[in-house]
């Protein structure tokens, strides 16, 4: 039986969602660069062949534990679903002689490298600038237009994005999101691999979107996700997943497979996606490539990942479109010949719809709680308003324990403050949006006051 070394880190789709999945066509040697969540650490111990937690693994070279460790297990494959081991992984692969994403991998990583490969090809993008220090970004804020998005070169998650609304707030902006980036490596949402990562960042102007022209109802965000994957060498389209509005300055709330767009639209939005991900020249790896939607048919790539998308992404493409993007791209890196589609599905491909919303404490419009909440999965499954048809679930995995205090939101620290993850079956992509909406506005209503903050308050 062929062996895979499975690569754990923070972020990605639920690891025990995607063990379940790999363990089916191998055995699995587990190495865990992140602690497993408890619901998931025993099952883990039966699905896999070896699970091993190196102590040493954060004063060592990546690489060299990831290859150390594929001899020992004799891996036939290694792979990872996290965006912050995805660049050592693929280098392992590499240097193992396996299938990996390849050595342009960090071009699909940091966005430093990622903007400038599609600068070259003349791809749509905003206007942009590299910054390593606050002079470099009060120049920037001088010779681009405010209002303009700070962010780290190398987050996920909406992590460290500020907005910039003049030259004078650099300083401050500087300050804020390299306080960030510190606080999320000691969480693990941090580059593993690439040593100083933290203090790598980009600015780049805001684009003005206009969902209204693109989507088929309402209450849809001006972007969308082509999700995929490169397989010896080649883009193979899978799906669009939508947005609803992300929360400022661009947390994303929510998203929804399938993307509600025409058969003409998304053809276009496609071959934007497969322009940036060719540009990067890939080799074997998932692709989620993130496209914002302007008027009279204008878009910009905003970035790509050489991994699949995270949170409840892979699973909302197995619901809809039956398709086991984890089994299939194990099987790509153990040489076989999995059936990508031959082209992105649609909605009229589609066996209903399926949404996935982060839960931060904000209302519809992005205004704060006016009280703190403690978070309950059980009274949020009892009592959301969801409609006639729909199911919702929440996914304990990614949510904090009953009874924790929902985070207060903070625009600079984006998903880092979400306090759950639910996800949402039903008929058609507009009925996810009618359902979350919903949700987002009955939850203030459905989870407990939080009774020890306000006495202290």
């Amino acid at each position: 039986m062929s062996k895979v070394l499975y690569v754990h880190a923070k972020g990605g789709p639920p690891v025990g969602y995607a063990l379940t999945r790999v363990a089916a066509r191998s055995a699995v040697h587990l190495l865990a660069l992140s602690d497993l969540p408890a619901a998931v650490a025993a099952d883990a111990a039966k699905l896999c062949a070896s699970v091993v937690t190196p102590v040493d693994a954060p004063g060592r070279d990546l690489v060299e534990l990831i290859t150390a460790r594929a001899r020992e297990v004799g891996a036939d494959a290694v792979l990872t679903f996290s965006e912050y081991a995805v660049v050592a992984v693929a280098e392992a692969a590499r240097q193992l002689g396996l299938k990996g994403a390849g050595p342009a991998a960090a071009l699909a990583r940091d966005k430093r490298l990622m903007r400038a490969a599609w600068e070259r090809r003349g791809i749509p993008q905003p206007r942009f600038r590299t910054v390593t220090g606050v002079a470099e970004l009060r120049r920037a804020a001088i010779e681009l237009s405010c209002p303009l998005l700070f962010k780290s070169a190398w987050s996920a998650g909406s992590t460290a994005h500020q907005i910039i609304d003049r030259p004078g707030d650099a300083q401050d902006a500087w300050q804020r999101s390299r306080a960030v980036m510190a606080e999320s490596a000691q969480l693990g949402f941090a580059e593993l691999h690439v040593r100083g990562a933290s203090e790598d960042f980009i600015v780049e102007e805001i684009v003005s979107g206009c969902a209204e022209e693109w989507f088929d109802g309402p209450g849809w965000g001006d972007y969308v996700s082509v999700e995929g994957v490169v397989a010896d060498g080649v883009f193979r389209p899978v799906c669009l997943s939508g947005r609803m509005p992300t929360v400022v300055p661009f947390t994303e709330r929510a998203g929804i497979i399938p993307a509600a767009v025409g058969s003409t639209a998304q053809r276009v939005i496609v071959e934007l996606a497969r322009r940036a991900v060719n540009a990067l020249e890939l080799e074997n790896c998932g692709t989620h490539t993130e496209i914002k939607l302007g008027r009279d048919g204008r878009m910009w790539v905003i970035e790509t990942a050489a991994r699949f998308g995270g949170a409840m992404t892979v699973p909302q493409i197995e619901e809809v479109f039956g398709l086991d993007m984890i089994g299939m791209f194990t099987d790509q890196l153990l040489g076989g010949s999995p059936a990508w589609p031959a082209r992105a599905l649609t909605p009229e491909d589609a066996a209903g719809a399926a949404g996935s919303l982060v839960v931060l404490a904000v209302h519809r419009d992005g205004t704060p709680w006016s009280r703190r909440h403690l978070w309950d999965s059980s009274a949020v499954v009892r009592s959301a308003p969801a409609g006639a048809g729909s199911t919702l679930s929440v996914v304990r995995e990614s949510s904090l324990p009953d009874g924790t205090p929902v985070p207060v939101y903070d625009p600079a620290a984006g998903a880092n403050t979400m306090a759950g993850l639910c996800v949402l079956s039903a008929d058609r992509p507009q009925s996810v949006v009618r359902d979350f909406t919903a949700l987002i506005d009955a939850l203030p209503r459905i989870l407990p006051t939080d009774v020890a903050e306000e006495a202290r308050a």
